[in-house]
């Protein structure tokens, strides 16, 4: 990409063009290289070099990437064997899909982009795939990488082995960071959901100096149409692509198809016309506190729970207003659950915060670190939303 790391938005806020963060990169990128030629002159070490960075052709691969690692999971999806479904440290359940999709998404991408430094920053490894008790798992996860390259007719792709395959999975071991670029890969974001024939995302991010880029969310179940609290299964057309490059604003697609519709966060400001999301599990968001945050608002809607970063798309698009994310303690977010979804809500015109209002940093490694969750809203919201979760959260800490 250029051998500087340009931090074209701050320079150019100094440089008049105001905190409008969401100008045009064109816009940006012309003032930064006016500030650098006023600077030529002085032997100063803020003299910019600066590289045309659009992204284009790394939003290109993500989206075909995700598109065809989207394929690959409904199609086991469809024909969900026991022996597909296994077990990590965690005890959360991996699939054949999980590590077939993160395969695939390292392998396009690497394919596509020859040029360029690349780390990706992904949940799975391949340990478990390389003892003897994993090889017919590994066979089956290379037969299907195959099958779904074989399937995408507008190219010729090789081949894979199962070492092929193995080191695909294995270039997610990067630890991410605030230098450089960094794929961010969830390849079945809602594994419980995905086993569950219920909602799932292919999730995609790239990081340039430790802030989100692009992003691109795959959701396979994910009705085209608006979902809410009573229509979260009224379409029978399913299957949404979810994207947005820094600047550029935030679109859909049918997944497979190729035309494209901007999306915008709602404009709700009432708090008592709203509706949120939540976790379907339990287990990965309190629900007790998300009621007790929404009771403050006058929220009069009941919550949409469904599995993923699904909700993210859903909320960008504007079929509910607020998205609430509590997980128990102990529990570290990690980048990979967070990347790909925020920049699609904050370039649709959304916030996303942690509860205390802080943005998230994606350039500490492979964790968030973020005080007791995370919150999405729109801008008219955020303020009120702010302050029922520090009442809520207060009245926790008085009750323990």
């Amino acid at each position: 990409m250029g051998t500087a790391t340009v931090w074209w938005r701050a320079r150019a806020i100094s440089a008049g063009v105001g905190s409008d963060w969401r100008l045009s990169e064109a816009r940006i990128r012309k003032t930064c290289i006016s500030v650098s030629t006023r600077s030529s002159c002085c032997s100063s070490p803020l003299t910019l070099i600066v590289s045309s960075m659009p992204y284009e052709k790394e939003l290109a691969a993500a989206k075909k990437a995700a598109t065809l690692a989207a394929r690959l999971c409904q199609k086991v999806q469809k024909a969900l064997l026991q022996s597909d479904v296994h077990s990590k440290s965690d005890k959360s359940p991996v699939t054949v899909a999980d590590y077939g999709s993160q395969a695939l998404v390292s392998f396009i991408l690497e394919r596509e982009l020859l040029s360029e430094p690349f780390s990706i920053v992904a949940e799975e490894d391949s340990g478990d795939l390389r003892k003897e008790s994993g090889q017919e798992t590994l066979k089956r996860i290379t037969e299907l990488v195959n099958d779904t390259l074989a399937s995408e007719g507008s190219d010729s792709f090789p081949t894979l082995t199962t070492d092929d395959v193995l080191a695909a999975i294995d270039n997610g071991k990067s630890e991410g960071g605030p230098v450089g670029q960094h794929w961010v890969l969830d390849p079945i974001d809602g594994t419980k959901g995905f086993v569950r024939g219920d909602q799932y995302a292919i999730a995609l991010g790239l990081l340039h100096e430790g802030k989100v880029v692009l992003g691109v969310l795959a959701c396979p179940n994910l009705p085209l149409a608006s979902i809410g609290s009573n229509q979260l299964h009224s379409s029978n057309e399913v299957g949404c692509l979810f994207f947005a490059k820094v600047g550029e604003g935030a679109y859909i697609q049918a997944l497979g198809g190729s035309t494209q519709t901007k999306v915008h966060v709602c404009d709700v400001d009432n708090p008592e016309e709203a509706s949120f999301f939540e976790s379907f599990e339990a287990a990965h968001s309190s629900h007790d506190l998300s009621s007790s945050i929404a009771e403050k608002l006058g929220v009069k809607a009941p919550p949409v729970r469904i599995d993923s970063q699904a909700k993210y798309g859903a909320l960008s698009r504007g079929d509910g207003a607020i998205y609430l994310r509590f997980p128990h303690k102990g529990y570290r977010e990690k980048i990979w659950d967070h990347a790909a979804g925020s920049i699609v809500v904050t370039e649709a015109g959304g916030i996303v915060t942690d509860a205390a209002g802080n943005p998230l940093d994606f350039s500490k490694g492979k964790f968030l670190d973020v005080v007791s969750g995370i919150i999405v809203t729109n801008q008219k919201l955020m303020p009120s939303l702010l302050r029922a979760v520090k009442e809520a959260l207060n009245e926790k800490a008085s009750s323990l």
